[in-house]
């Protein structure tokens, strides 16, 4: 019988709040142990792994895990759980080894966050959104608004993964453009075949068949 995750969301959330409530058990030397260190990504390249689910306190655990489970959810639903699986972790690694260079240590699920936030920008650019739980607006505005802040905190720095996270939404947005394509080329290849709905193309782009 053939074991298949059919929920991508719930399995990393709960991996992060494990991975949290290790750290705080366990204290340092846990988080030593897996956390990003740019000097030694190539000699144990895990790290680009286990430093996505490391956080630095409960509040930024929570806002990770709120975006995940909320916009993930939707991204999950329009493009499959394996296709979430891998942009969650191409996005997360590439941001991770960019961060490798520019920061001694690196922590958490924000460079994978952005990534699946990238590719919902492009699949869904007009849902609306509390941008910072206040201020209502479409969610290709606060993705602009989120870019700017990242690009400013480069220059000035906060102690924040800013890079990671541009990096993140980079890889995120390249992918939702080839899905975006490949929704165009199925349009395109069976636009004349009249029994084929919004369901099958729905399908499509989860599975990459009909």
């Amino acid at each position: 019988m053939k074991f298949q995750i059919r929920n991508a969301i719930m399995p990393l959330v709960i991996l992060n709040v494990v991975f949290f409530i290790l750290q705080t058990v366990l204290g340092r030397e846990f988080t030593n142990a897996f956390i990003l260190v740019g000097g030694d990504v190539f000699a144990r390249p895990w790290i680009m792994i286990t430093s996505m689910f490391l956080h630095g306190g409960p509040s930024h655990l929570l806002f990770n895990m709120y975006v995940l489970y909320v916009f993930g959810s939707l991204l999950e639903q329009r493009i499959g759980t394996k296709r979430f699986f891998s942009i969650y972790f191409v996005s997360g690694i590439l941001a991770a080894f960019a961060a490798s260079f520019f920061y001694p240590l690196s922590l958490g699920a924000s460079g994978a966050v952005m990534g699946m936030l990238g590719v919902l920008i492009i699949l869904m650019p007009d849902l609306r959104l509390l941008f910072f739980f206040v201020v209502p607006m479409q969610l290709w505005m606060a993705a602009i608004a989120i870019a700017l802040i990242d690009v400013f905190g480069v220059f000035f720095p906060t102690g924040v993964g800013n890079i990671a996270h541009l990096v993140g939404m980079g890889v995120g947005l390249l992918y939702g453009l080839y899905l975006k394509k490949q929704r165009k080329k199925f349009h395109k290849k069976f636009s004349s075949t009249s029994h084929l709905d919004s369901g099958d193309m729905e399908e499509y782009l989860r599975s990459g068949r009909i």
